[in-house]
């Protein structure tokens, strides 16, 4: 029926531009209701993410008012919250963008059955991924393990079709009742950094990455002194933009400048990473906890608060993890070369357990995401199906020359290291007296000496994947 409403839940899919399941409630004119309910999938107390959240939310409601229309904000359990609302509103269906993490697709499951008891149709679309993991398998039939027959299989099934505007809505006459924002405890809404959360902000993001970046984004991507990544990843998170819009964005820059090629296609394999990240979650519900490889299971991880400490706060003695660690803690984010380079350390150099890394990472990044998370961690520390071999030590000095060859990054967030030349500032402990002396710098108090030597670190961490394999060998024996 034209007049009967139509729910749309939202989740992580805050836009109205690009969102399948908002397009298909919008047809015919029917009214829509849009919702979010308050659950116990809300990220934790005092978390980045959920910082994030708040302002997102406000954003959405802000596009949906310009529109005639608003958010409702709900708060319980969402089968019983969506059953209640339809029933206010006469709503017939329920519209929701499908999500992947095990726990999610659980709850799509429930609310589905409890909705169908009730007479009220529930129906999914795309749109949280490029490809959905129960679409792209293997010539035998099985999901991909290993990313680059995947993003192979993935570049000829992705395409690249035009994204859809936000559609026209027409909003019920009498508009059920909502909770405040302040009402949903969202707890503390400060950001730290500079960002816009909501659609308008990831669309100015995007513009101005493919309009400055992303051609040079295959060579400036690692170079974390460098302005060279788009910083997406929190609005692709909350969905306030879609990854297809960013392939596409992507695509239309690589046909007015050819020369963009390699940097558009670099980003786009980021895109498939996302998408394989989600996909290896799907099949892996545990992957936020247990290793996938079988003989990390017994590896002999340290217990050591002192040495996470000074890792969580970039006190470790290493100028390239320190900018890193302390970069986060200034804007909740972190490049990804150097995600890469301080998780190696922790695990590698520290031999603390990964998990706490993660669990670290996803309570202080505003684009917390437990399949990239995940994924990356493991990808790392070599326990994951397409990992890192864990022979794979990352020196952190060699790492910080590299990639922060003139020292921008680490000054800028290391300030107290700022006045030392780049030949020595990656390696402080190994400078001359006299440079030290020269730059106000005195070892072991005004900043830390390695809390861990390099070689003797790496010689610990392979014994230690030795005595794991023989432990997990004898095991299967």
């Amino acid at each position: 029926m034209p007049d009967t409403p139509v729910v749309v839940w939202f989740r992580r899919d805050l836009r109205l531009h690009d969102h399948p399941a908002l397009s298909a409630a919008a047809q015919g004119g029917r009214p829509v209701v849009a919702v979010f309910v308050a659950g116990d999938d809300l990220p934790p107390p005092g978390s980045a993410a959920r910082r994030w959240l708040g302002h997102s939310l406000a954003a959405l409601d802000g596009s949906l008012r310009a529109r005639g229309n608003r958010v409702v904000l709900r708060r319980g359990e969402p089968g019983e919250v969506l059953g209640t609302l339809a029933g206010e509103t006469g709503a017939d269906t329920v519209h929701v963008t499908r999500l992947y993490e095990p726990e999610e697709a659980a709850r799509e499951a429930s609310v589905a059955t409890s909705l169908r008891a009730a007479g009220v149709r529930v129906r999914q679309f795309g749109g949280e991924c490029l490809v959905a993991p129960d679409a792209l398998r293997t010539g035998s039939g099985v999901p991909y393990r290993v990313f680059t027959p995947f993003h192979r299989a993935w570049s000829t099934v992705a395409g690249d079709p035009p994204t859809v505007p936000a559609p026209e809505l027409t909003p019920l006459a009498d508009p059920p009742e909502s909770l405040s924002l302040a009402d949903l405890d969202l707890g503390e809404t400060k950001l730290v950094g500079d960002w816009e959360p909501g659609e308008a902000g990831a669309k100015a993001r995007l513009a101005d990455f493919v309009a400055r970046a992303v051609a040079a984004y295959n060579g400036d991507r690692d170079r974390p002194d460098l302005a060279g990544t788009s910083r997406l990843s929190p609005h692709l998170h909350w969905g306030e933009i879609s990854p297809r819009a960013c392939f596409h964005a992507a695509s239309v820059t690589a046909l007015t400048d050819p020369s963009a090629g390699p940097g558009v296609t670099a980003f786009q394999r980021q895109l498939a990473w996302r998408d394989f990240a989600r996909h290896l979650l799907a099949r892996c519900p545990d992957m936020a906890e247990r290793p996938m490889r079988p003989e990390f299971e017994p590896f002999p991880w340290r217990d050591n608060e002192a040495d996470f400490e000074a890792w969580r706060s970039g006190m470790t003695g290493y100028p390239i993890v320190d900018a890193a660690m302390r970069e986060l803690a200034a804007t909740g984010w972190m490049h990804n070369r150097t995600r890469m380079i301080v998780a190696s350390f922790l695990v590698k150099h520290l031999l603390l357990p990964w998990q706490m890394g993660a669990a670290w990472f996803m309570d202080r990044l505003v684009d917390a995401d437990v399949a990239n998370n995940s994924a990356g961690w493991q990808w790392v520390t070599g326990s994951g199906v397409d990992a890192a071999p864990y022979f794979r030590v990352f020196n952190p000095m060699l790492q910080g020359r590299k990639f922060d060859p003139d020292g921008g990054y680490v000054r800028a967030f290391v300030p107290e290291l700022a006045s030392l030349p780049p030949t020595d500032l990656h390696a402080p402990f190994e400078a001359p007296a006299g440079v030290l002396a020269d730059a106000g710098i005195r070892l072991g108090e005004t900043y830390p000496r390695p809390i861990v030597d390099h070689r003797a670190a790496r010689e610990r961490a392979l014994a230690a994947m030795a005595e794991a394999r023989e432990v997990a060998s004898s095991r299967q024996g």
